[in-house]
């Protein structure tokens, strides 16, 4: 008989982490929620993980309440207005202020604790080192270290139990490469959430770079996202 495979998945709600998701229930794991209600701004994400973990049958989803706001320095988290408008070369040009300081660290500590109680191996994340925002803690430098770190810093890991790997299967793919692959798993991206100023009705803005991201993913991908009309209405 063999042994059931367990995985955490970092699970914002998000078109990334939602594909990767999907990625890890395509490979035959049993899928173990993890979603962080940090203070952020479009707490909207927040339903649409429960949308997601739902329609994934996951076998638990456990949402983390702390509170980043105190700490500030994000537009997600802070007082700080969100860029909206801005063309690819101006969204290369340095780390945006939609960055949240050690959110990744901080996510990822959270699930490697989680990890070690459950004696799970496999933790997947949906970051991506392409079509991303420039965020430092997306990049493959930054998961290979923390990697590292976790099996020296945990029990499971210094006693052999269990030997911690982050899985990134998204982090060398194109946006539209992404939503290829969701759909191909058989992802509705209309359940999903990906704007970092929504309207109080949860309708994207359809300007922040996330909104702008997506719509370059989809229009390369040549397919319509379903969230599209939704963002139109908001701006008309």
């Amino acid at each position: 008989m063999s042994m059931i495979k367990k995985a955490i998945v970092l699970l914002s709600g998000g078109l990334d982490s939602t594909t990767a998701m999907a990625i890890a229930q395509s490979e035959g794991y049993d899928l173990y929620c993890l979603t962080f209600h940090y203070g952020q701004r479009h707490a909207r994400e927040l339903e649409a993980a429960g949308r997601v973990a739902a329609a994934f049958r996951a076998k638990k989803h456990l949402v983390i309440e702390m509170d980043l706001r105190p700490i500030g320095g994000s537009a997600l988290t802070d007082n700080i207005d969100v860029p909206k408008g801005r063309n690819e070369r101006d969204m290369q040009e340095e780390i945006p202020v939609t960055y949240v300081p050690a959110r990744n660290t901080i996510f990822l500590s959270y699930a490697m604790a989680w990890a070690e109680v459950l004696r799970i191996s496999d933790i997947f994340m949906g970051v991506n080192a392409v079509d991303y925002s420039g965020y430092p803690d997306c990049r493959p430098e930054f998961i290979k270290a923390f990697e590292h770190m976790a099996n020296m810093a945990t029990k499971a890991g210094v006693e052999g139990l269990t030997q911690l790997k982050i899985r990134t299967p998204l982090i060398s793919m194109t946006k539209a490469e992404i939503i290829k692959k969701g759909l191909a798993l058989g992802v509705d991206y209309g359940m999903t959430h990906s704007c970092y100023d929504p309207s109080p009705e949860g309708n994207p803005c359809g300007r922040c770079d996330s909104c702008l991201i997506r719509k370059k993913g989809f229009a390369e991908a040549g397919i319509p996202d379903p969230l599209e009309g939704r963002a139109r209405a908001k701006i008309t």
